[in-house]
């Protein structure tokens, strides 16, 4: 096994270092344009950072926060799909993400071609990671993995606190 360290890894109650996706990095699914973790404000945010052969690992997670019906006004949720991770073609991948967009208006989809966010933030690759942000863009936030019962509860009432 390989163990990298990245000094830029996220922390709790700081904003993470820019990342910007474009052209070969990826981009939103919608249109292909650049997207940059600057937009990771003015709003609570849950992002799903996902292995697409992981996408419903967090399933729970994701019908509790759909269920929760937060104002969109104060509360926003970005999934971006780890396209490198996966064994799938990329056409595939994105037909699939169009369809989930159209399905999911108020969720931003972007590709991360290159695993861009696993090299810069130090995330869990080959899985499905929830980090949820502040309004001022600090990590509030951060699991790899499936979501137990108590980490549900504990991201909803994080949410909640913060909007």
């Amino acid at each position: 096994m390989i163990f990298a360290w990245n000094l830029e890894a996220l922390s709790i109650g700081e904003a993470p270092k820019n990342i910007v996706l474009s052209g070969v990095n990826g981009g939103l699914v919608k249109d292909g344009s650049e997207w940059s973790s600057r937009s990771l404000k003015d709003k609570v945010l849950v992002m799903f950072y996902v292995d697409p052969d992981e996408k419903d690992l967090n399933e729970d997670f994701a019908d509790a926060l759909k269920a929760k019906n937060f104002d969109k006004e104060k509360f926003g949720s970005i999934a971006i799909i780890n396209m490198a991770a996966s064994w799938k073609p990329n056409f595939a991948i994105q037909v699939a993400l169009e369809a989930k967009q159209k399905k999911f208006p108020d969720t931003l989809y972007v590709k991360d071609m290159k695993s861009v966010i696993v090299k810069e933030w130090g995330v869990a690759d080959d899985n499905s990671d929830i980090l949820i942000f502040s309004k001022n863009g600090e990590l509030l936030f951060n699991k790899d993995g499936k979501l137990n019962d108590d980490e549900i509860a504990q991201a909803l009432k994080i949410i909640e606190e913060n909007m």
